[in-house]
């Protein structure tokens, strides 16, 4: 069992690794010698991926910082908030943000995104999780299911973690170089060619250069490069290169790092004085919902789908239709509802595009490609536009 598996919780808030997607699988995986430079004995790819799977993190605390140029147009819709320098969680999608990082076992973690004026934190510790936010003096508190000894017995899996699907996650994009490095690493497939690029400083520290490259011919991506530790074997840096821009259109790396175990009281979390706390909905378990959000059930026509594999891969989703009764209302689907109306109000303004799939409107980034269909499907991929006109021929 990997590193990644005994602790679920690296994947939201320190560097962590899916290693079961690393190792075999058929990728192109070149046995060349990364170079032996900055005191680092030589190691191939295949060998640095086995050393990820391997990695034994006790603890570990650090500053990282994230840059991210998507070619992202300003959106005017309720969430998209902040830029660069902003503590708002929602502003991690562009820019360039610092964020400091505390890992202790398991059910430790904490993130905090520092801004200007502030800052917002995301704290696991045990079966509590909470989210904080400074500037608006407002703490989310949130109670985690805990596995019993019949899921351990099934699972054969050693731990008892809760479940991470209950996790709030502000963003989509990562907030660490071992989250990053997860993604790009479970995209490997028999079209990725997998090397090493000799070895590199960050942080401070000697690291190996693993470099993943896209043999598909609609990505946008042209590398992904990983530098992992040459003592400790976790990834202090993920930079994404696209095919049509020289710099990494996304970064994500320790400026720096320590590998020994944080105080507990890094983890204890008390609501400063003036902070409002909501009790957030307690989650029953793995796929369970907010019954307030209309939201579409496992096995319905209206949950997403994923067509293709790997670096090809593209994300439709049908969108919901606004309920204009709610409008009105302050709940969580009232708030989804504006959310989604000043979505496809916006996309109107985007350049009009057709096929045989139909009609709708494209939004084109350096690395990435969305749609919305007139009939009200969403559809995004890290692919050329060409990736997403054809994933819509094949749902």
């Amino acid at each position: 069992m990997s590193i990644f598996e005994r602790n679920p919780a690296l994947r939201w808030a320190v560097p962590a690794v899916t290693a079961v997607a690393l190792v075999g699988g058929g990728s192109a995986i070149r046995g060349v010698q990364a170079i032996a430079d900055a005191g680092l004995p030589a190691r191939t790819a295949a060998q640095l991926l086995v050393d990820v799977q391997q990695a034994n993190l006790d603890g570990l605390s650090g500053t990282v910082v994230q840059r991210s140029d998507l070619g992202l147009p300003d959106l005017p819709i309720a969430g998209a908030a902040g830029g660069t320098g902003s503590s708002d969680l929602t502003s991690l999608v562009s820019g360039s943000h610092t964020m400091r990082i505390w890992f202790a076992g398991p059910d430790k973690a904490r993130m905090a995104l520092l801004g200007t004026l502030g800052e917002s934190d995301v704290i696991r510790n045990g079966q509590d999780v909470w989210v904080w936010a400074s500037k608006g003096k407002t703490a989310t508190h949130y109670v985690l299911p805990a596995h019993d000894a019949e899921d351990k017995s099934a699972t054969g899996k050693s731990g008892t973690s809760p479940d991470q699907s209950a996790v709030p996650t502000p963003t989509d994009l990562p907030t660490s170089p071992q989250d990053a490095a997860e993604k790009a690493l479970a995209a490997i497939t028999p079209s990725t060619e997998v090397t090493t690029s000799g070895t590199a400083t960050v942080a401070g520290r000697s690291a190996y250069e693993l470099v993943l490259k896209p043999k598909e011919a609609t990505s946008l991506v042209a590398q992904v490069r990983v530098a992992i530790d040459g003592t400790e074997h976790v990834p202090l840096r993920v930079q994404v290169f696209a095919k049509s821009v020289a710099d990494p259109v996304f970064e994500v790396a320790f400026s720096a790092v320590d590998f020994s175990r944080p105080d507990a009281a890094q983890f204890a979390f008390n609501p400063p004085p003036g902070t409002t706390v909501v009790e957030g909905k307690a989650m029953a378990g793995p796929g369970a919902t907010d019954p307030t959000v209309n939201a579409p059930q496992p096995g319905s026509a209206g949950m997403p789908t994923v067509i293709g594999k790997g670096w090809g891969s593209v994300l439709v989703a049908k969108l919901p239709v606004p309920d204009a009764s709610a409008a009105t209302s302050g709940s969580t689907s009232a708030t989804n509802d504006k959310t989604i109306a000043q979505l496809m109000k916006f996309a109107t303004l985007l350049p009009k595009v057709s096929g045989s799939w139909g009609s709708g409107h494209l939004m084109a980034g350096t690395a990435f490609s969305a749609l919305l269909t007139d009939d009200g499907r969403i559809v995004v991929g890290a692919v050329t536009p060409e990736g997403l006109y054809a994933a819509l021929a094949a749902s």
